[in-house]
């Protein structure tokens, strides 16, 4: 029974999906990221970066426990565990790797800050709300075009590529982007979310998320208890 510690995030629900593909057991741990949970010192031993989600396989290497923080790094960990989602051939492994480094270094971190930009910033300021919005249309062009040589990100196979940027672009509403426009994505996009694994997954700690309207929670995860040292 792997342990998870996550919250209803696209980061959370990655490793949520994969667990329901692999057919894995697994327990969730809620991380209330707007109560601070994420800066407890148990969870800290286990994500010292106090970023959601993080696992504890007490079955992992050699039959030793692991723990593991970062979703690319244990959907990773997920695939090799269970021979699942990732390509056994050395080029289909690399292709579905670079567009899985693509969500991490690109599509996440970008599609964040269109998101706190848009909606989550105490003030609007123009200028990084066009730069990200305008990166987020980028990024889902880069998607479309590939998905109109392919079935899927990495090629003709589902991959943890596509697990993982999936989650991302459930939001597009509030990136700014117009989902019509990227006809190739849109039917991909689709295909993913009729997936039973996925609708289990993206109900994973769903219901206790709740909309992020009170001012300390806003501080907790964009003021200065995010930067200090823990």
């Amino acid at each position: 029974m792997i342990d998870v510690y996550s919250w209803a995030t696209p980061n959370g629900h990655k490793v949520h999906i994969m667990l329901e593909e692999c057919g894995l057991e697994y327990k969730v741990h809620p991380i209330n990221i707007g109560a601070g949970d994420q800066f407890s010192e148990a969870f800290l031993k286990i994500s010292p970066n106090n970023k959601i989600p993080a696992i504890v396989d007490p079955d992992g290497p050699e039959g030793e426990p692991i723990s593991l923080f970062e979703s690319g790094a244990i959907l990773l960990y997920l695939a090799g565990k269970t021979g699942k989602f990732l390509p056994e051939d050395v080029r289909g492994k690399y292709e579905a790797l670079q567009w899985l480094m693509f969500q991490m270094g690109g599509v996440g971190p970008m599609l964040g800050q269109a998101h706190h930009f848009r909606i989550y910033a105490p003030e609007k300021i123009e200028y990084a709300v066009n730069r990200y919005t305008n990166e987020a249309k980028r990024l889902y062009g880069v998607i479309d075009t590939q998905l109109s040589r392919h079935e899927w990100l990495a090629g003709d196979q589902y991959t943890i590529a596509d697990i993982a940027t999936f989650p991302w672009l459930r939001s597009w509403q509030n990136q700014g982007v117009e989902l019509d426009e990227y006809p190739n994505l849109k039917h991909w996009f689709n295909t993913i979310a009729e997936r039973p694994a996925v609708k289990r997954g993206v109900e994973v700690l769903a219901s206790a998320r709740k909309p992020l309207q009170d001012d300390k929670a806003r501080e907790i995860l964009f003021g200065a208890t995010q930067y200090k040292r823990h």
